[in-house]
């Protein structure tokens, strides 16, 4: 584990508590630190106090999710609001424990966590300007969170893989839909035009005709 708390006494507590039920961890006092941490070291999961010197741990967080490697989150601090919360979440925590707090309730939480970590992620996959995530189901283009139906979101999955190969209607019709798809259907064009308005403009899905839909790298 890594912990990133800016009270010794705190981290020191907590560090001590984990170690009782054999559970290593490293302490980082400030954002900075933590950062460095992170470059260097592969870490479960991550506990974050909001309210660091030098990078908050909100920029921790971005920083842990950008990198794409899946390393879940427990925000543990002090900020309780249920606004506070909602941003937590929204930044990328999978779990977020407010102070003062039960250390027995923090283990539980993070034993759960670690038992979904077990499980394999699928790959963050980023190209021209978007990135995909799989496992939260968000789509970013630009740094801007993209809402998207589930289909939406199966068939933007499929192009943003081919990495600006173009794939025909009929394969994305067999990867977003089940096999009893109709193959005649114009599910696949109608899909396409309301996830590229989604997207916005400039567009970034391009159709090539007679051939299908590919991924407009920037240029």
């Amino acid at each position: 584990m890594l912990i990133v708390e800016d009270e010794p006494l705190m981290a020191g507590a907590i560090r001590d508590g984990l170690r009782l039920e054999a559970i290593a961890a490293d302490i980082a006092g400030d954002g900075d630190t933590a950062l460095e941490l992170l470059a260097v070291n592969a870490y479960d999961i991550a506990i974050l106090d909001r309210d660091i010197p030098g990078p908050s741990g909100d920029d921790v967080a971005r920083s842990i999710v950008a990198s794409g490697t899946g390393t879940p989150i427990l925000m543990l601090t002090a900020a309780d609001r249920l606004d506070d919360k909602e941003s937590g979440f929204e930044l990328g925590a999978d779990d977020y424990l407010t102070k003062p707090f039960e250390l027995r309730e923090l283990v539980l939480r993070l034993r759960a966590l670690d038992r979904r970590r077990a499980a394999p992620r699928p790959p963050v996959r980023e190209y021209a300007g978007l990135r995909v995530d799989p496992f939260r189901r968000e789509v970013y283009r630009d740094g801007r969170y993209v809402a998207l139906t589930r289909k939406q979101f199966a068939v933007l999955e499929v192009l943003v893989a081919a990495e600006g190969g173009v794939v025909s209607a009929e394969s994305l019709l067999e990867q977003a839909w089940d096999a009893n798809a109709d193959p005649f259907t114009n599910a696949v064009r109608i899909t396409v035009s309301a996830l590229r308005k989604r997207l916005g403009e400039p567009w970034v899905i391009v159709t090539e005709p007679g051939a299908g839909y590919r991924i407009e790298a920037a240029a």
